[in-house]
Formats: C-alpha cells, structure tokens, sequence
C-alpha cells in the first residue's frame, strides 16, 4: 500500500509526464507546418542534410528580414548607433587576444566503439530530466538530487561531470556503448587565410570582436565623444558538438549585436526615464539561489535598488523588451533572467539574459551585459595601439591613480600555463580589492587570490605583483570606456516567435482542424493575399490592379487566380500568417478579412491598398478600420 504522500508525488509525475507529451505533440505540429510549408527546411536534404544547419525558404526569408528590418528601426535609427558590417574569416591573433583560441570550448564525450562525439553536459541533463519526467518509482531524496545537478550543470568540471556520467551508468544513446572520459573541444571553425597555409584563422563565433578592434576609427568617426554605441548584423558560426532543437542549436546563425561604449565612472543614460515605468518579468540572482519564481518588476525599481547595476545597463534591458513584445513574444512568457556568480566572466560587472518560454523549456535568446572595460583591454595588450577615450579638463588636476604591475617572470614561474589568466585577473582588480591585497602582502609576505576564470584560489606572494598609487597633474584624463552588449540570437527569437504566433482551429464545418500563424503585421511574411471570388476575367483584371497598387505601396502581397474554394485559399492563407486577405467579388468594391476574427469588411477598390498600409503600418487598428467601412456576411 502506497502512503498519501507517495500516491500525491505518482500524480504530480504523471501529470509531468502528460505535459511533456503535449508539449512534444505541439512541437511536432509546429515544425510539420513550417518545414512543409518552406518556413526552413534542413540544408543539403536530397544528400540526408547536415545536423545543425538549415536553409530559409520563402516565408522564412521574409519572416527573418521583417524582424531585422524592426532591428535596425528600433535600435540602430532610433538610437543613432553606428552600423558596421565586418567579415566573417577572422585573424587568429584577434581571437586569441579575445581569449576565443584559448577558451570557447565545451566539453565533450565520445563513443568508445564508433567514435561518434556527444556533448557531455546534454547527456547528463537528458538523464536527469528523463528520470524526473519517466521513473514513477524515483524517490524524493533522488528527484531532489538530480535537480541539484541540473541547477549546479554549468558549474562541474570535466572530472565532475565525468563522475555523474559513471555514476548514473550514461552510456551511448544510439548505441548504449560506454562513453570517454569528458575533454574539451573548440568550437571554432579553424580555416587558413591565403594560399601558404601559413595565416591562421577561424570563422568568427561572434560579430562583437569586429566592432572592438575598429574602436579606435569609430570614436573618430563620432568625434571623439562618448557615448556612442555600434553595431552589426552578421552571420556567426559555431562547430556545435551534437546541434539539435531545431533553429535553436545550429552551426551557422544570425547574431544582431550592440556594443554601446560608455564612461565607466558615468553609467547613467539620459533616456532612462522613457523605459523606467515598464514591468515585466526579472529573475534575480538572489531569487534564483533562493529557489523563488521571476517577479514583476519595473525596470525603475531594478535600478534603483541595485539588483540592475546601473542605467545604461537597465535602458537596454527595457529597450530589448519592447523590441520583442512588438515583434509578437507573449509578455507572460518572456523573462529577464540574471547571471548567477559561477556564469559570469571575471571582468563582467553585470549580466542578464532575456529568455522565452517554448516547448524546450526557457531559451536564451538575448543576452545584455556589462562586460566592464575587458575587450578594448585586451585588444590594447595584444596590438599594442591604444583603445581608449579622452576627457580634457578645463584646468588641469592632481589625481591620484592606481597601478597594478603583475611580474610576468614570477607568476610564470610559478604558475606556469595559467600565468596569463592570473595576471588578466590581476589587473582587473578594482581600487578596493587591489589596496586590500596590497596591504595583505605587505603584513604577510603573500595573499589568497579568487581566479574565476581557473575556478580556484591562488597564493600570490610580494615579489609578483607590485600595487601603488602615484599623483600625476593631468590636463586630461585618458581611459578605456567599458561597453555594454546586447546580444541577439535571431533564428531563437524567430523559433519562439513562430511557437507564440501558432495556433489551430476548427474548420467551417468543424470535420479538421485548421492551422494558424497569428503573426503582427510587423513580421508577417506576406502582409496580403488577393485573389478573384471565382475565375472571371473582370475579376482577375481587378485583382491584378489591386495587387500592382499593393506593390507600389511597399506592401508585400501574393495573388492567387487558381480558382480552388474561398475555404481553401483562406486556409492556405491563414497557415502562412497573412493578416489580409483581399477577395475580388465586384469590380467597384472588395472584401476585406482578418486573420484571427475572421471579420470581414466592404472597401472600395480605389482604397483598399491604403486602408491595407495603414494597418500594416501601425497607423490604425483593425479596430480603426471597422469603424470606417461597413461590414460584409459571408
């Protein structure tokens, strides 16, 4: 006999259980739609296609080029930022002093027997999910500790996560071999430039690195003021160990990147108060520790009470949720997640991640962060050309500065391969904790040091780091601006979008059930489809003048002469999202129906290409519109 306890946790698995299952079978519809009708389809396909790369048809095209088309309107115009378009082979010296060669790796596993590769954290967190979603017999005590695993995944270290794999039995799962024991993989695409072979380099994982190292021409550009803010649009590419889920995991993509370069003593920003009074969904890194939900906050108040470390930083995070609410994410599943301590970069003074809710759980779709000063630092060191901002005074100052000077020789020495991350950690250190040290080292010949970037506490003793101040009279002060980067994935942002936008419906006569794309005008892919009640010369002359006009209007329209049913034809419509359909059935006046009401209206021929604009537009509602025509009764 089962207690109350035991037979309450068996419902709560099997209504777990039921979810994922809808949640697969919604999926499943989604895709079906989308690969049938050429949103995108795998790459390559007539030779069995290539896992993690896929080819945008028609729709997809121009569902992808409406969304960047918004991008650059609501950011790039509207905030004046400077639009740079850089290339995609990169010089391996530029990655390496980004810390790319050295660092942007996962871990991997192989099959034993086949050599086949696998990511080894994905394993794990298939195991753990599987077991919470499928085993009814699964204890509390081990339900709550693979939880722990998932929430701790980022943190373990290839000998940890080695472990968990042993010590759950995680074999192979195409073909239940053993697994290696985990290393890591680079997930750059090396190439060599030119035809010695001798040039290294890579296809660029990012498109940030670009807008870092022409710093220097920018603020120029700019006339040499801050702030000023950058960006780019590109394709990036990442040899992803094991790709899946669809547009979220892929090996070639799109990235939208900013980086607004800003005074670091001065982080406020003067159009803060236009996006303080939003609210919506953020999840601080204390409530996530705590094992609290997202709250609604408003942006205001996140900056205010310091759980956003400053203005520009929360302008941006507001900013980002009116480009993805008006592009068509559900505001209830959309959150703004903050990094917790053990996924920041050392450097990084704050880090959030906007994440959409979809049948594969929360996705990081855009990440905004304050990356302090670390690019232009690092590409300063490794160049040897100074990328950095001036501010002249009006009379010139005593000020006391700051000088960290790492001894090379002797960290080498000591620490050997890891003597680079040691000194960079080095001299990120901020006054507080660099005098701290100072003084520490004077009283006891050596200091404990937290390197985050080895996950590991070193002992730095006197003779390797030398930590003063020195007055200097200055008639200007020299710096290197810190940047904050909002970070766009695109194919995510429109997967999500293509999830949100779908629904399905009962046909007419209520025997099938008919699918719906509810895109906003915005990012439809077509705004409006014409077509001729039925074949009739008079009708089809009037349709095709509708559609010239359309065309004219900058209106992306499709006309459709094939005489099949008005049933069908709105179907066919309705699955690629189209707001409007047009039906010819005089030649003085038209039908006007919307997607989703299935509201029809009269209009007359001569108006019906602007009345179409304006609501595309935004300069009317749907709303707006009934009330100036009169309504039509299929």
């Amino acid at each position: 006999m089962r207690d109350s306890g035991e037979l309450q946790q068996a419902c709560l698995e099997m209504e777990a259980a039921q979810e994922a299952l809808k949640r697969e079978a919604f999926r499943q519809a989604v895709v079906n739609t989308l690969e049938r009708r050429l949103f995108y389809i795998p790459s390559f396909k007539i030779y069995r296609g290539v896992a993690g790369l896929y080819d945008y048809g028609p729709p997809g095209c121009a569902v992808k080029a409406n969304v960047l088309a918004f991008w650059r309107q609501h950011f790039v115009r509207e905030e004046n930022m400077l639009e740079v378009d850089c290339p995609c082979v990169t010089p391996e010296v530029v990655l390496k002093a980004s810390g790319h060669v050295e660092k942007f790796t996962d871990l991997m596993v192989k099959d034993e027997k086949t050599g086949t590769c696998y990511r080894a954290d994905h394993l794990l967190k298939d195991y753990c999910k599987d077991k919470l979603e499928k085993d009814p017999k699964l204890s509390a005590d081990k339900a709550a500790e693979l939880k722990h695993v998932m929430a701790v995944l980022d943190d373990l270290s290839a000998a940890e996560l080695g472990a968990k794999i042993k010590e759950y039995n995680i074999t192979a799962p195409d073909t239940k071999n053993s697994l290696s024991e985990p290393y890591p993989f680079n997930l750059m695409f090396q190439t060599s430039i030119g035809p010695s072979g001798l040039s290294a380099g890579y296809m660029r994982p990012e498109t940030a690195q670009g807008i870092f190292v022409n710093f220097k021409d920018l603020y120029y550009y700019n006339g040499n003021k801050l702030p000023f803010a950058a960006a780019q649009i590109g394709q990036a590419f990442r040899n992803e160990i094991s790709p899946r889920q669809g547009l979220l995991r892929v090996r070639e993509f799109t990235l939208a990147e900013i980086e607004h370069f800003v005074d670091p003593v001065d982080k406020s920003h003067p159009k803060f108060s236009e996006v303080s009074q939003l609210e919506f969904f953020m999840f601080p890194r204390e409530d996530q520790v705590s094992g609290k939900q997202a709250r609604k906050l408003t942006i205001g108040e996140a900056v205010t009470q310091g759980i956003v470390n400053n203005e520009t930083l929360g302008y941006f995070i507001g900013r980002v949720y009116l480009f993805l609410t008006q592009l068509g994410v559900e505001k209830d599943r959309l959150r703004f997640r903050q990094h917790l301590a053990n996924e920041m970069a050392h450097y990084a003074a704050d880090c959030w991640d906007a994440e959409i809710e979809c049948s594969y759980g929360w996705i990081e779709c855009v990440g905004i962060a304050d990356r302090s000063a670390y690019d232009l630092r690092a590409h300063t060191d490794k160049s040897g050309v100074p990328l950095v901002a001036h501010e002249k005074y009006a009379e010139p100052k005593e000020v006391e500065k700051l000088v960290i000077a790492p001894v090379k020789k002797e960290l080498g020495l000591a620490f050997k391969g890891n003597q680079k991350m040691i000194v960079e950690a080095l001299e990120a250190m901020g006054e507080e904790e660099a005098m701290e040290m100072k003084s520490t080292l004077e009283a006891k010949g050596e200091a404990e040091f937290k390197v985050c970037t080895l996950d590991k506490v070193v002992t730095i003793k006197k003779n390797m780091v030398s930590i003063s101040k020195e007055k200097k009279k200055e008639h200007q002060r020299v710096f290197t601006p810190s940047v904050i980067e909002p970070s766009f994935g695109i194919g995510r942002i429109i997967y999500c979008l293509y999830e949100h936008s779908f629904y399905t419906r009962s046909s007419k006569d209520g025997d099938e059930q008919m699918n719906v794309f509810r895109f906003p005008p915005l990012i439809a892919p077509i705004k409006c489809t014409v077509f001729p009640l039925v074949q009739n010369q008079q009708y089809e002359e009037v349709a095709r003048k509708i559609a010239k006009s359309l065309t004219a209007a900058g209106i992306s329209n499709k006309i459709d002469i094939t005489g099949t049913s008005i049933g069908k034809r709105y179907a066919r419509t309705d699955e690629l999202g189209v707001p409007f359909a047009i039906t010819v059935d005089s030649t003085t006046s038209v039908t006007v129906r919307e997607r989703d009401s299935k509201q029809q209206i009269r209009v007359p021929v001569n108006e019906v290409a602007s009345m179409v604009k304006d609501v595309t537009d935004g300069a009317s509602t749907w709303a707006d519109i009934q009330w100036q025509y009169p309504a039509h009764s299929s």
